[in-house]
């Protein structure tokens, strides 16, 4: 066998699957290179969510390719699915496997490395006749020339597993569990579930398991993801709710702290939201997904809910947990939207309690009904839209960060550290700075918050009482 590296771009999502992927190589006999100059293969595990997404693992593959020339580039993930031809056609790609087919890289590279270099599995094809998934890309930097790699890209909708494997983040202590995969809605502007399939649900009993797993290693807090979380369990039989599997971890396990990634509104319930501000082990954190504070925007790009409705809930947030954090997607520029429809959107996000925004400009998706539109806006009106939304969110978050000030904040101690500071994750979402270099990382601990600056606190540890 030879030396690997495993690339992941995107999402929470996809970095599972990416360490799922490392873990099978390891498990092969591969060894992990420290460097991607000493790799045989190299496994990139794409996102497409956005154009840009696409543009920079083009701009990779090249920069592989040209420093490495003998290293193998295999392609998969979200943009693998989408355009398996456009990959094919770049230099240094050897294979592009989508996600319909992901389960089966292993496969591939049950052989030495120095056998790879004609791959020949079972249900490899080259492009000649191949009816790509999804679309394609209108880039005209993508090389025009015939692919001369190999491709398994299939139906993903007939997909029925999920790959998943705890993820660790830069910060190395806050393991991230996918505990589920696809999406069964189909908001006008997304490509994700052509890409990731129908719903489907990770087993409570392998959550639990999983769960147990890392408690073993000494994990204070984990993170439960998915694609789209408020559908979890409705593939299962018998069928359970993702608050079923929540109140389950904490009743079964004595995980310190439990962290909900991003959920959709109409799944933020009452019964939701009380546990969270009921339940000492829940991170009191909320993020969930706007996009648009316009009605008339929100009917357009399919979401199922008015900005009504939205603001119930995130105002039923802020009433029961008042510290609360709680974050959005916002996305600007989408076809159509009129001066009118952003200024209503910027005045609804203004009138809310958030204390952080993911502001981001539509990016087309060939395949999806808005891209399909004729109204396209310019990309200047949707950057300086992002500008203004950005700065009064800016103003909300200082002013959050702030108020912390003279409170105390139970933190997860993160690997990172410098000077003598050691950094941590508060319940609440908010990076605070620790004096002291004794300070270890993976640890659960009560602070005073003594200062804020530059979107930083500051804070020292409370003595427990004797």
């Amino acid at each position: 066998m030879g030396f690997f590296r495993v690339l992941n771009f995107g999402c929470r999502a996809n970095q599972a699957d990416g360490a799922a992927l490392q873990r099978q190589m390891l498990e092969e006999g591969w060894r992990e290179a420290s460097e991607l100059e000493a790799c045989d293969v190299a496994l990139l595990n794409t996102c497409t969510v956005t154009a840009t997404a696409d543009a920079e693992l083009r701009k990779i593959v090249r920069r592989i390719h040209r420093q490495s020339p003998g290293c193998k580039i295999l392609v998969t993930g979200c943009y693998a699915q989408r355009a398996p031809a456009e990959l094919a056609a770049l230099d240094g790609v050897h294979w592009v496997v989508g996600n319909s087919h992901k389960q089966q890289i292993r496969e591939l590279f049950q052989k030495p490395s120095s056998d790879l270099g004609a791959p020949s599995s079972a249900g490899f094809f080259p492009l000649e006749g191949l009816q790509n998934q999804g679309s394609g890309s209108s880039d005209t930097s993508v090389p025009p020339e015939t692919p001369r790699a190999k491709i398994l890209v299939g139906d993903i909708f007939e997909q029925r597993e999920l790959m998943a494997e705890p993820v660790y983040g830069k910060e190395r202590t806050r393991p991230t569990l996918k505990i589920q995969d696809g999406c069964n809605a189909r908001c006008s502007y997304c490509i994700i579930p052509y890409v990731r399939g129908r719903s489907r649900s990770l087993p409570p009993e392998k959550v639990l398991a999983e769960v147990h797993r890392l408690l073993g290693n000494g994990t204070q807090e984990i993170v439960l993801s998915g694609i789209n979380l408020g559908s979890y369990g409705k593939d299962l039989t018998p069928r359970i709710r993702f608050l079923d599997l929540v109140e389950r971890i904490l009743s079964e396990t004595p995980l310190p702290r439990l962290r909900i990634s991003s959920i959709e509104p109409m799944d933020v319930s009452k019964e939701l939201i009380r546990l969270v501000a009921s339940e000492p082990r829940m991170a009191k954190h909320f993020h969930i997904p706007l996009q648009s504070g316009c009605d008339r925007i929100l009917r357009q790009m399919n979401r199922r809910y008015w900005a009504q409705q939205y603001a119930e809930r995130v105002l039923e947030v802020r009433e029961s947990i008042p510290e609360a954090a709680i974050g959005a997607d916002v996305m600007v520029g989408f076809p159509g939207e009129t001066d009118e429809d952003h200024q209503t959107s910027a005045r609804f996000i203004e009138s809310l309690p958030f204390t952080y925004l993911h502001v981001f400009p539509y990016s087309i998706r060939s395949g999806t009904p808005a891209a399909e539109r004729s109204d396209h806006l310019n990309g200047r009106i949707s950057r300086e839209r992002s500008r203004e939304i950005r700065t009064t969110m800016a103003a909300k978050r200082a002013a959050f960060m702030k108020a912390q000030v003279g409170g105390t904040l139970s933190v997860v101690t993160l690997e990172e550290n410098s000077g003598g500071t050691r950094f941590a994750v508060s319940s609440n979402f908010l990076k605070v700075a620790l004096p002291g270099a004794g300070l270890a990382p993976n640890r659960l601990l009560e602070v005073g918050i003594t200062g804020y600056r530059d979107n930083l606190l500051s804070g020292t540890t409370v003595p427990l009482e004797a």
